[in-house]
């Protein structure tokens, strides 16, 4: 009986062992060596095909970018469950889309959702969501002291893309570490998915690095894969990837399919200027023509870009750039400096842009000059490849942090109703260019996300429990998430019925102010004015060691010291203002805005001089001037408020309105950050910046609000409004964007047609 026992245990051990091999590290044997391979997709000059009837005919991507975040998590949380992904993806096919695109390993989920989906759909006879899989780089090695040959890149990238592989086809278990997401990946997917998109937006200094720790690596010859004589050391790693990940699917599973290198324009195969190398920081460059398919690769390579139409606008640098003449340049740098950026120039063994451009191609279909579709129309002239953008987008931050010189496609400060617009726009260069395909970004918002312009005022570690506004970078989504479990608080819309006396926080003189607020707005409501013919201020106390009780612009006193001064004043000319000595730009920005060093002479405690409230654009011009006492930077008056409906059940819906009149009074919604505020879920805002040198966070537990008519006199009492944050339990609704049905309508006129081309 021991006996018995003893091997039936063995027996266990040994099925454990060989299923955590087969399924946990993705060990196999090759049974069928000589089977050949298969491919339902292919690649052919510029355009992409579906094996469909028996024969290859045209496919266009025309994809969403799928992220991870949710409200209250982070990416690496993979909080999306099986029956939200259901939901998103019968949005996304009713949108008018064929293709998500993803960029990790996510949570098996996502994987069960996407099975189920497809499974479902071609039981009813219809067409099934199609997938792009990326494979990840973390943001550490990206950016650390690595060249892509270190053990903590290529090797484990090689590895983590044999993994993706095992999970599309149903064979992996992953227990989630490092970052990735886990679970029992039980489910073959590969059937719907069209090919890989390999690696991330390449720093320049990874490539550049690269390239010169290993000078000798210029040469690969794989079965697959393989690399012309121009190859760069990093092109070379690229394409030992791309070989190992076929020849992986191809002998394990005797499948192949596309295939393609993440890139964007900072390390695109151009060479540009010496302004635009200079200012636009373009020093290093990925040329996937340097990496060649072999005849044993049946499936397809295309070349991926991420393009967004107002940064890096080369081609818009290049404009401007040619006002310099060489001797104006040697003036400006120094002949030995000019010399030295030509010299690297040189190096880069690249071509211009502008030879694969014609004048014309720098007029889009409505006749405007549109650097974007120039730069996509280069792009595909000089790939000899299908070209598939697959991200581009815009977003509906109220933040704004660059700007689209020539079609006003910005990134941040658009409406809903613009994004809409502004996506067909790009979908329209994009697919007027030659494109094969491509996928906007994103699907939804992501609150965890940061901006270069507002993450120095921001606690980046407590980022996902709040909606910033401010943060453009989160709100480039098609569907978005709302405060409240089922409507927000308070939507200002011009009706005050949402409030009641229990949001009353103070009254005086026959004015009212009521206040409430969520995970995203502060909101008032001030009553008991004109707003045709009066101007309300209302000065907000939020920092307990800022401010001054004296306001020289308004020429109005406060009981108490005070940080800002909301102005309401018509709807063209309404703004919040901040004491000069609380200003975030001038204490983290000074150098490219201001002649004076405030740490040096900082501006008074008590000051009575309240300003503006700008966010920054540009930190300089882009050629440097001789004269670098006069900073050159460019902002724009974020503080300003935007007179409308922001309802979003209103036909008049604006959803970058900051306040709207009521008959006798005033609604008003004013982003956490605007005020200074770091993290609202635990209460913190700015410290006195010039008590730290820098940014240091307090947690206050109340505000103190207050309201005037111009010509108040005397001091102005203020009343305490107790704050709670709410930390890591948030609320929140989803709700699709006006973009969504603007883009669903433009693409149900141009549906996509999946038979045969002609």
């Amino acid at each position: 009986m021991k006996k018995y026992i003893i091997c039936v245990c063995v027996l266990v051990v040994l099925a454990v062992m060989g299923w955590y091999i087969y399924y946990g590290l993705g060990v196999y044997v090759d049974l069928h060596p000589d089977v050949p391979s298969a491919t339902f997709m292919k690649a052919d000059g510029d355009t992409i095909y579906m094996m469909r009837d028996g024969a290859y005919q045209p496919f266009e991507i025309r994809g969403v970018d799928l992220g991870v975040g949710m409200p209250g998590e982070w990416a690496t949380d993979f909080a999306i469950d099986q029956q939200t992904y259901l939901r998103w993806f019968g949005y996304i096919h009713q949108l008018g889309a064929n293709t998500i695109r993803v960029y990790t390993i996510l949570h098996d989920d996502f994987y069960n959702a996407f099975y189920a989906y497809n499974t479902q759909r071609e039981q009813a006879g219809e067409e099934p969501l199609w997938l792009l899989h990326g494979l990840w780089v973390d943001d550490y090695s990206h950016n650390s002291h690595k060249d892509i040959y270190d053990e903590g890149l290529l090797p484990e990238m090689i590895q983590d893309g044999k993994t993706i592989i095992d999970i599309l086809h149903g064979n992996r278990f992953l227990l989630g570490w490092d970052g990735d997401g886990g679970g029992f990946y039980r489910h073959d997917v590969s059937r719907w998915t069209l090919g890989y998109i390999l690696g991330v937006e390449w720093e320049a200094s990874l490539v550049t690095y690269t390239n010169q720790m290993h000078y000798d690596k210029t040469s690969y010859q794989g079965r697959y894969m393989a690399t012309t004589p121009e190859a760069s050391p990093f092109e070379t790693a690229l394409a030992k990837l791309g070989d190992e990940l076929i020849a992986y699917e191809t002998q394990r599973y005797k499948q192949q399919r596309l295939v393609a290198f993440s890139n964007w324009p900072t390390t695109d195969p151009f060479r540009y200027s010496l302004v635009t190398t200079t200012y636009r920081f373009k020093n290093a460059t990925i040329n996937v023509e340097h990496i060649q398919p072999t005849q044993a690769f049946i499936s397809g390579y295309f070349a991926s870009y991420h393009v967004y139409p107002y940064f890096p606008d080369y081609l818009q640098t290049e404009i401007e750039a040619r006002q310099y003449t060489q001797d104006g340049l040697e003036r400006i740098f120094g002949e030995n400096q000019v010399g030295a950026i030509q010299h690297r120039i040189a190096l880069l063994n690249a071509p211009s842009p502008h030879d694969y451009l014609t004048d014309g191609d720098y007029y889009d279909a409505q006749g405007r000059l549109n650097t974007y579709y120039a730069y996509l129309k280069a792009l595909n002239n000089f790939h000899t490849i299908p070209v598939v953008i697959s991200e581009y987008g815009v977003t509906t931050g109220r933040g704004r942090a660059q700007i689209d010189e020539n079609t006003g496609r910005n990134q941040g400060f658009v409406t809903e109703d613009q994004q809409g617009q502004y996506l067909i726009e790009c979908y329209q260069d994009i697919m007027n260019a030659g494109s094969a395909g491509s996928c906007l970004f994103s699907w939804q918002d992501e609150w965890f996300k940061r901006t270069w312009n507002t993450l120095h005022a921001v606690d980046l570690l407590n980022t996902p429990y709040w909606s910033d506004y401010q943060t453009n970078e989160q709100f480039y989504g098609l569907l978005t998430f709302d405060p409240g479990s089922e409507q927000s608080v308070c939507y200002v819309d011009g009706d005050p019925g949402e409030w009641g006396e229990e949001d009353l926080v103070w009254s005086g003189q026959g004015l009212k102010l009521s206040m409430k607020y969520d995970e995203k707005f502060l909101y008032f409501y001030g009553e008991g004015f004109d707003p045709d013919s009066q101007t309300l201020y209302i000065p907000l106390d939020t920092s307990p060691n800022t401010g001054s009780t004296y306001c020289q612009n308004y020429q109005i006193g406060f009981e108490r010291p005070c940080d800002f001064v909301a102005v309401v004043d018509g709807e063209a000319d309404s703004r919040v203002m901040v004491q000069e000595r609380y200003e975030v730009l001038k204490s983290t920005y000074w150098e490219s805005y201001y002649v004076d060093d405030p740490y040096i002479d900082p501006p008074e405690r008590d000051s009575p001089v309240f300003v503006n409230i700008d966010l920054a654009m540009k930190l300089g011009e882009i050629v440097p001037r001789q004269d670098i006492s006069q900073p050159m930077g460019q902002t724009y008056e974020t503080g300003k408020l935007r007179y409308g409906n922001a309802n979003p059940d209103s036909p008049q819906f604006d959803s970058l309105a900051d306040f709207m009149f009521t008959e006798n009074g005033v609604e008003i919604r004013l982003p956490w950050q605007l005020l200074n505020f770091s993290n609202p879920s635990e209460m913190m805002v700015h410290d006195d910046y010039y008590a730290h040198y820098g940014i240091e966070d307090i947690q206050i537990e109340e505000m103190y609000v207050g309201a005037a008519l111009e010509g108040a006199q005397g001091r102005l009492r203020m009343a305490s409004v107790a704050l709670e944050g709410w930390g890591k339990d948030v609320t929140y609704h989803e709700r699709l964007k006006q973009s969504y049905y603007i883009l669903q309508q433009y693409w149900a006129e141009h549906p996509l047609s999946y038979g045969k081309e002609g």
